[in-house]
């Protein structure tokens, strides 16, 4: 079992209109000892906009904006939600949650300097459900638990809702000369490759979801993830693999519990599992965690290195910002050590 260190809550929302109802799920760029985060941060009007802070090493907050660092803009931007950061060939890329009141869908915007930020507008495909299950159905492989998340948006959202598209995070690095970006379609985690941001045509978004199974990268396995699985942090390059930190959703009658689980992923093939752990990393425990706008979640979103140890900072019920630490090489042995186990 991997240690994990609990540092407690980190911020907390205030009386300030943008953020009176919760600051949680946060991305991380790290700068030296310095980290800039930039959360999710939700009034009482149900509308998120991107707030942020500083910290001077893992846990010492010492500066915060008093207001966004990024607004809605755009018929598809209601409420902007969750972000993840990425350092890319001098690029820093902020992808995150557009959402319109009724759909909701990938977007991104890019800074040279971390504060002004330019949109770049969404890069998930505008495909209702209906159309997206078209394609689907000439995908082989493909389980038959899309189809029933297709039926549950078009029921419970309605019958022309848009393939709904959340998590898009990006790899920190090129892959095979490409962009890698994960997301998720109900119930997996899948993977994207492009070389320029204007790839994301209609057309492409049609071949590949007729090829979907080829590109998922990581399926529900254990019992902490039985209702789906999707993105959490940004994936970390080790030496072993990619280590990945996402959420796992456990469904009972009692309502849902999100959990954070691990995975190591093939440096150059992030479709291939090295490692998957079979129990989760962390879950919530404390009151905090148990009740806040949204019971019993944890939600990984960033994370930095320090002396060795991971940092891992997530959302807290929908309320708070949080930190865990582990020891890396720990984790990554772990993962390695339950693949060599089961096979």
């Amino acid at each position: 079992m991997v240690h994990i260190r609990r540092h407690g809550i980190i911020l907390s929302p205030t009386s300030l209109p943008f953020e009176n109802k919760g600051v949680f799920n946060p991305a991380v760029a790290q700068k030296g000892n310095h980290l800039h985060m930039f959360y999710r941060a939700w009034n009482t009007q149900n509308r998120s906009t991107i707030g942020y802070c500083r910290l001077d090493g893992p846990l010492r907050v010492i500066e915060r904006m008093k207001k966004p660092v990024l607004t809605s803009s755009g018929r598809s931007e209601y409420s902007i939600e969750d972000p993840r950061i990425v350092h890319i060939d001098g690029t820093y890329y902020m992808t995150y949650a557009a959402y319109d009141k009724k759909n909701c869908r990938i977007a991104c915007a890019a800074s040279k300097d971390l504060m002004t930020w330019q949109k770049m507008g969404v890069l998930s495909p505008e495909l209702t459900y209906d159309k997206a299950e078209d394609l689907f159905r000439q995908c082989n492989g493909l389980k038959e638990r899309y189809f029933l998340f297709e039926s549950y948006f078009k029921d419970i959202v309605g019958k022309n809702v848009l393939l709904w598209e959340k998590d898009g995070i990006l790899f920190p690095r090129k892959i095979n000369g490409r962009y890698a970006l994960l997301h998720r379609i109900l119930p997996d985690i899948q993977v994207i490759y492009f070389r320029k941001f204007s790839d994301l045509t209609p057309s492409y978004w049609k071949a590949y979801l007729r090829n979907l199974s080829r590109y998922v990268v990581l399926e529900s396995e254990y019992w902490y993830e039985v209702r789906n699985i999707g993105g959490g942090c940004p994936p970390i390059e080790t030496e072993k693999g990619w280590l990945l930190i996402y959420h796992g959703v456990d469904d009972m009658d009692k309502g849902r519990i999100y959990r954070a689980g691990a995975a190591l992923l093939d440096k150059k093939d992030p479709t291939k599992v090295i490692g998957h752990l079979k129990h989760p990393l962390f879950s919530p425990e404390k009151e905090w965690e148990k009740k806040g706008n949204v019971p019993n979640v944890v939600f990984p979103t960033g994370t930095a290195r320090f002396d060795g140890r991971l940092y891992i900072y997530y959302g807290a019920a929908d309320k708070r910002i949080a930190a865990v630490s582990c020891d890396i090489d720990e984790l990554v042995h772990e993962l390695i050590h339950e693949k060599d186990s089961l096979s």
